[in-house]
């Protein structure tokens, strides 16, 4: 799974247009109507292949439905169906004249928390459903948990089902109302709401007549307009090194490069940089989009390079540099921690408790980490961290230490999401335990005692 910021068109340089494309999660408690709004964007924009509409008509007048059901675009495993629900995250693409659209289908029931974390750790939007009979339930409030906690900067909300409510101002203004206040406890400010009814295609892609008192966007207006991606130049170089290119032929014995995918930030040849965790200085003095090195001058050589390109930089001086190391800016560094301490979506079946030994991955990094402490635990229904709990079972969300057998750099998540996640992972057999969003703050020093890594 990928915790890291959606990112502008490679090809562009820092500042100029971006390429618009919008990553976007969804979410909804069970028959709030999700699978069909997602069916009714994809129709409504003309994103819908003629045979697969056709095969939905069918089934749906097989069922003996008066119209399409357009959720069954969307719910394409047979099971799924059947049982009535979602189970797994699924991708889907779309685009309009202006904007391109990836969108995670994650699923309504509570024990798929995870899956959203799995959809959200890449969205800059979140599209949160409620209906318009039963408002704000228990799982908006553990999607709001989660999109908070992922830093996921917009929320749509998507107040569906307002045809069952006689399209009533008041039923969706308190509403409104008590999601706002909601989202604001989870630090989420930018809410657009948005009255609709997916079934009838009311206020998703064309504008209800049955809702005259509403005078803002429709849902795609809305996903039309809101910002998209972040600029560069505006963030402190980051790139983990992902391997070390050093060719065995004799042509180019005197070649060394450091590959890997700028998370964040602008490099330049000339610049100086920071190897970390060792902490020593150099000097860029190549950039190359290649890892087939050539003549100086070549079309893959150039003077700057910037998130979220992928390249090789070459380096003024002969530096131990492994796959692991973060190449970072010196005027704005990461710290170098000897223990991680954040909050963290369990997402295995396992439960995680404290003296857990694990393996811990920070970017391209892996060591080896014990579980120090369980802090405390999210409790969804009241917003409070509790007291420390034995374990933090499957979809719980709480906060831990964990000490580390070597230190790491590491951001702080608030402020850089790519370097400033980590995932749990068990020793033996590799499975994803948890995810985990760094906070550089302090809390207790580690107790005496604790077993050595």
């Amino acid at each position: 799974m990928s915790l890291a910021h959606s990112a502008p068109d490679s090809d562009l340089e820092p500042g100029a247009p971006r390429h618009d494309l919008l990553r976007l999660a969804t979410a909804g408690s069970v028959d709030d109507g999700k699978s069909t709004l997602v069916g009714r964007l994809l129709h409504d924009t003309k994103s819908v292949l003629a045979d697969q509409l056709a095969a939905v008509e069918r089934v749906s007048r097989d069922r003996g439905l008066d119209t399409t059901d357009l959720a069954l675009l969307t719910d394409g495993l047979r099971a799924e169906r059947e049982q009535g629900i979602t189970i797994d995250v699924a991708y889907r693409y779309f685009s309009t004249a202006t904007r391109s659209y990836v969108l995670a289908d994650t699923p309504g029931h509570v024990q798929y928390t995870r899956n959203m974390v799995t959809g959200a750790s890449t969205a800059e939007l979140a599209l949160i459903l409620i209906d318009a009979r039963h408002g704000v339930v228990e799982q908006t409030r553990r999607h709001l948990a989660v999109t908070g906690l992922l830093g996921v900067r917009h929320v749509a909300l998507a107040v569906n089902k307002m045809d069952l409510v006689d399209w009533d101002q008041a039923v969706f203004d308190r509403h409104v109302a008590g999601f706002v206040s909601l989202a604001s406890g989870f630090g989420i400010v930018d809410v657009q709401a948005v009255p609709l009814s997916a079934l009838f295609g009311d206020n998703v892609v064309d504008r209800s007549t049955r809702a005259s008192w509403y005078a803002g966007p429709t849902l795609l207006e809305y996903l039309e307009s809101v910002p998209v991606g972040t600029d560069p130049a505006e963030q402190p170089l980051r790139m983990p090194v992902q391997y070390v290119i050093r060719p065995q032929s004799a042509e180019h014995r005197d070649y060394r490069g450091y590959a890997g995918r700028l998370a964040s930030g602008v490099v330049h040849v000339g610049d100086e940089v920071v190897v970390l965790p060792a902490g020593s200085r150099t000097r860029v003095v190549g950039i190359d989009r290649s890892a087939t090195p050539g003549e100086p001058g070549r079309p893959d050589e150039h003077d700057v390079a910037f998130a979220p390109q992928s390249v090789v930089l070459r380096l003024a001086d002969q530096l131990d540099i492994s796959r692991g190391d973060l190449i970072a800016s010196v005027e704005h560094q990461p710290q170098v921690v000897p223990e991680i301490v954040g909050t963290l979506a369990v997402l295995s079946d396992r439960p995680l408790r404290a003296r857990d030994r694990v393996l811990v991955r920070v970017g391209t990094r892996n060591v080896r980490g014990l579980v120090a402490d369980l802090v405390d635990e999210l409790d969804i229904a009241t917003l409070q961290r509790g007291p420390a709990p034995a374990s933090l079972p499957l979809n719980a969300i709480g906060r831990v230490r964990v000490r580390l057998a070597e230190p790491v750099p590491l951001d702080d998540y608030a402020d850089l999401r790519r370097t400033g996640a980590f995932l749990l992972v068990d020793e033996a057999d590799g499975t994803t335990l948890a995810a985990g969003m760094a906070e550089l703050a302090p809390l207790p020093s580690a107790m005496a005692g604790e077993p050595e890594l």
